[in-house]
């Protein structure tokens, strides 16, 4: 009898499915890819602002997110950062590292789809875009994958669509429902990467503002989050990496109903007791100004007037602006967010090929697992590694 390749289907055609289609279908299988989009990728064209921030070489410890965080080094240990540069060499793709943040050396989001799309092109990898999986179901040692018009039949199933994330409308495709009927555990999801809301915002006047500093935010009090560099003050809140980077917890307590503050340091460069000193001397100084023209020079001009609410001598003043305060009220929500935090619960998926702990010949890669990383390009590794493994663990069967 002749041998039979192992029919292998990929939901979902992003980093992690483009992955996972290529490498399942060198490992010998015969693939199609089930994007409901008009073209693969969509999502994968808007990172790093049209760069593509693909990778990053520093430590991933502290980088990932969710209740089971070490599930990611786990991964990443099974598909290092070699590998994985490697096979972006294969594709085509030459990577640059700056400062530890890999792009292409293209710095073309669009090169690196293209050059991933002729790759699975030249591996006979078929790619079904408009179609939207509405079911699936395993009959056996086979599963079925209803999409509406058509139900395919296939050996093995690898699920690696996305989420609202970044998306406008319903474009994501919502496929945890259909994880879910497998009797897999679904974490709650909300924004992670995302810009803040804080309450009277528009009041403080500091839209615009872009200064070097650092954020620390608290639920009920405690501190969740803290982190230094570019803040980014907007009309509605804040933003910039060290709140994208916590915005994740942040939002996650506010949907457990517990109060969440931050503060901003907009002067971290001295201690704390010497700047207020300094800025006692400098208000004597300067004695004939006005104390917002005293501050001209020192902080952004935009953001004296919210520094100056409340405060009556110069100690308030320093106060204010090393611990500013502000009431978080929530994001800016699923389209403004890079990614989603929350998905299906990775105590119940292997590390280290990515197949489902409940359903045999299931696979779960990518921002469908209830892991988020940091800005960076964590996410994205996290992706091609977590596609990479699912589609090795493919091969011919007789």
């Amino acid at each position: 009898m002749k041998n039979e390749k192992l029919s292998v289907y990929v939901v979902g055609g992003g980093a992690a499915g483009l992955a996972a289609a290529i490498h399942a279908a060198r490992a010998g299988a015969s693939v199609t890819v089930l994007e409901r989009e008009t073209k693969p990728g969509k999502k994968l064209l808007r990172t790093g602002n049209g760069r593509c921030n693909l990778a990053n070489m520093g430590p991933v410890e502290d980088a990932y997110h969710g209740l089971h965080p070490d599930f990611a080094s786990s991964v990443l240990a099974a598909f290092p950062r070699e590998r994985l540069l490697a096979f972006f060499e294969e594709t085509g793709i030459h990577v640059r590292s700056y400062d530890g943040w890999l792009y292409p050396s293209s710095e073309s989001a669009e090169s690196v789809l293209a050059c991933l799309l002729m790759t699975a092109e030249a591996l006979k990898v078929r790619i079904r875009t408009n179609t939207c999986v509405k079911r699936i179901e395993k009959s056996g040692d086979r599963f079925l994958i209803d999409v509406g018009s058509y139900v395919y039949t296939g050996d093995r199933v690898i699920i690696t669509a996305g989420s609202q994330a970044s998306l406008e409308g319903n474009s994501g495709q919502d496929i945890l429902h259909l994880v879910s009927a497998f009797g897999h555990t679904i974490v709650p999801t909300h924004p992670a990467l995302v810009p803040l809301t804080v309450k009277d915002a528009s009041s403080f006047g500091f839209a615009g503002v872009r200064v070097r500093g650092v954020i620390r935010m608290y639920a009920d009090g405690q501190l969740i989050h803290e982190e230094a560099g570019q803040l980014q003050l907007t009309k509605d809140g804040i933003s910039g990496i060290p709140v994208f980077n916590g915005s994740g917890e942040a939002v996650g307590a506010l949907s457990a109903g517990r109060t969440v503050t931050a503060e901003a340091d907009f002067f971290p460069d001295m201690e704390e007791a010497v700047f207020i000193s300094y800025l006692k001397d400098r208000f004597l100084r300067l004695s004939r100004r006005t104390d917002a023209e005293k501050l001209k020079g020192l902080i952004p001009e935009r953001l004296i007037p919210a520094i100056l609410m409340g405060a009556k001598n110069p100690e308030d003043i320093a106060l204010r602006i090393r611990h500013f305060p502000m009431t978080v009220t929530g994001s800016k929500g699923p389209s403004a967010a890079q990614v989603m935090s929350g998905g299906v619960d990775t105590a119940e998926v292997d590390p280290s090929t990515m197949e489902s702990r409940l359903v045999r010949g299931l696979y779960l890669a990518g921002e469908i697992l209830d892991i988020d990383g940091n800005c960076g390009g964590y996410n994205l590794m996290f992706a091609f590694a977590g596609g990479a493994l699912a589609g090795k663990a493919q091969g011919d069967c007789t």
